[in-house]
């Protein structure tokens, strides 16, 4: 029998929306073909709260697609599948050819049956007791467990063929990209910036990042960190747009002319004034920061209070509750924790006060501003914004 495979995704929380559920489903399927074109010629469609992969020939690459589903968000579960005919002979053989090898070193099992073909002529229960007794037949050592199986076998009769599959592969979740706007993210060099990025863009923002370098006294290896954080975030965000703008001169001036105890605070404020300029420019509405409450000194409450006070775009900060090992956790699951822990300095690093104002009072910080020419510089270190883009793949669009 020759044994064809197609990629089954389910969908997430998409199926509970409403009227506009289509946008949803219909953004989720344009990621699914951007991410197939590395791997050859699929057949992408939806049908039954259900996205179908099918390989148009033997030249698609079905292990690299498999990998490349598990990480778009919007789908929760991912699986192989075989698919034949809708006859219980023909789901019967193709179990006793398939299953063997998935259920290999398996001890327990059970069968679910899922009959959306309603003249089907045997019902859920009875195709499930049928499978189960080819696996009991075929596979060596392997009991049934209703209760707690090792692996559940998957036999789904729809209205076009029946799919055999053993086990699901969890997806990314979330909302698809591109369905819920734009955001600009504050990537730094760390482990917080890339996981606040990477937890929004499940939520379905498409993702804009903007870095903050102190050249000369942050080094160039310190900006290819970033660049490399941002390339391995779109494996899950697949396009980043990385804008580079130089806080020298601004942190020379803040150095010279105001108190050291308000140094971090106030270059806060420059880095969220130029955020939201670079945010607009680009259509992104929202900033999106690693910030967790408590973290450091520019992370207290009334610190936080202070910085979003300068700028008119809402701040999301998606890690604000998490402690360091769950955002380092989350950074192991995005593939970005490594390259964050690499010992290269970052802008923040740059003339770090001794004694930094944890509780500033927003009049005391104003003052402090007015002892340099704020519009001069800000207007000087947009003019140096550079932009890369970032990619998962070359040919990604």
């Amino acid at each position: 029998m020759n044994i064809q495979e197609v990629i089954l995704c389910k969908f997430g929380e998409v199926v509970l929306k409403g009227a506009n559920r289509q946008s949803f489903e219909s953004q989720l399927i344009k990621e699914l073909r951007r991410r197939a074109s590395p791997y050859g010629i699929f057949k992408i469609y939806f049908k039954q709260s259900t996205v179908y992969v099918e390989p148009t020939d033997e030249l698609c690459d079905m292990d690299g697609m498999y990998d490349a589903a598990k990480k778009v968000f919007g789908i929760v579960g991912v699986n192989r599948a075989a698919v034949c005919e809708k006859n219980m002979e023909s789901i019967m053989t193709l179990a006793r050819e398939y299953l063997p090898e998935k259920l290999a070193g398996k001890r327990t099992f059970k069968v679910d049956a899922k009959r959306s073909d309603k003249r089907f002529p045997l019902k859920s229960p009875e195709i499930s007791r049928e499978i189960g007794g080819v696996i009991l037949s075929t596979v060596r050592g392997i009991k049934v467990d209703v209760h707690n199986p090792e692996v559940t076998v998957t036999v789904e009769v729809r209205d076009d063929n029946a799919y055999i599959r053993a086990g699901q592969e969890p997806g990314a979740g979330g909302l698809p990209l591109r369905s819920a706007g734009r955001g600009l993210l504050l990537l730094s060099g760390g482990i917080d910036s890339p996981v606040a990025g990477c937890m929004m863009a499940k939520r379905g923002m498409e993702i804009e990042a903007l870095h903050f370098e102190s050249f000369p006294y942050t080094s160039e290896r310190a900006r290819e960190k970033v660049m490399q954080l941002a390339q391995e975030m779109c494996a899950f965000c697949s396009k980043i747009h990385v804008h580079v703008i130089s806080l020298t001169h601004i942190q020379e001036e803040l150095r010279d002319k105001c108190e050291e105890d308000y140094f971090t605070i106030l270059l806060r404020i420059f880095m969220m004034r130029l955020s939201e300029r670079c945010a607009r420019e680009y259509k992104c509405h929202a900033l999106i920061t690693g910030e967790s409450l408590g973290q450091v000194a520019s992370q207290t409450l009334k610190a936080i209070e202070v910085t979003d006070s300068v700028v008119n775009l809402p701040v999301f900060r998606p890690c604000i509750g998490l402690d360091k090992n769950e955002i380092i956790i989350q950074a192991r699951h995005y593939g970005t924790f490594d390259t964050s822990i690499l010992p290269f300095e970052d802008c923040c690093t740059v003339f770090t006060p001794r004694h930094p104002k944890t509780q500033p009072k927003i009049e005391d910080v104003m003052r402090e501003l007015e002892k340099v020419d704020v519009e001069a510089l800000l207007e000087e270190a947009y003019s140096t914004k550079q932009t890369e883009t970032k990619l998962i793949y070359p040919n990604y669009r």
